[in-house]
């Protein structure tokens, strides 16, 4: 299963690497050239398709639950003031996605969308300490009956070029289920209320829509 985000580039792959072939097999006699053209673009197309394909994702429902947003590995775990949304101090959670990786975008909790909004900017490396201030990125803030308000943030990194954000204020949504894209390596950073209880340390590696972050207080 891929994304929908990928249909258009997949299709354009698959023609292009079948034109180069068709070429390749009518106009080159060197059997290794014409093997080595196919094997290349067999490679190509498989790098296309890992990277856009969705895996389907079973997220238990739970109000008390903040899942990932995406997979990666958790990179950074601690308390800051966030100043854009909320202007006091936060928890916050970031996951960086590295090219390999899935890169939907899943709802960490269910609930109303308080904010939607994106932000041109830079495309310093992902894992780079100002990014989530300096680059490309969207923010969207969820209100949940008993996490509170959540936020978290897509962010570009140095290969990422476009963000896709589903996210609508005022829509209403349901915890796991995609809520954009983001396009090669990457990061989300996650903001939660202070007292909400961690559940994954430095380096965890987390999957979308499935592993509990965080747990709110009832």
């Amino acid at each position: 299963m891929f994304h929908k985000e990928g249909y258009k580039i997949i299709l354009i792959t698959v023609l292009l690497l079948a034109a180069l072939n068709v070429i390749s097999y009518l106009s080159i006699n060197i059997y290794w050239i014409k093997f080595s053209v196919f094997a290349i673009s067999v490679l190509i197309l498989l790098l296309i398709l890992q990277f856009f394909r969705n895996p389907g994702r079973a997220t238990q429902i739970n109000d008390l639950n903040i899942v990932s947003p995406v997979d990666g590995k958790v990179v950074v775990i601690e308390e800051v003031y966030e100043k854009e949304y909320f202007k006091d101090k936060r928890l916050q959670i970031s996951i960086f996605m590295s090219p390999i990786n899935v890169h939907v975008t899943r709802y960490p909790v269910g609930g109303i969308i308080k904010l939607s909004k994106y932000h041109p900017g830079k495309f310093l490396v992902a894992w780079h300490p100002k990014s989530s201030e300096e680059n490309e990125r969207t923010t969207v803030v969820i209100k949940n009956k008993i996490a509170g308000e959540v936020l978290y943030r897509q962010i570009a990194g140095a290969l990422a070029k476009r963000i896709v954000n589903y996210a609508e204020e005022g829509q209403e949504i349901v915890q796991g289920t995609d809520s954009g894209f983001i396009k090669f390596g990457s990061r989300v950073d996650v903001f939660l209320p202070l007292h909400t209880k961690v559940n994954v340390k430095l380096n965890d590696k987390v999957k979308g829509g499935v592993s509990v972050i965080a747990n709110a207080e009832n």
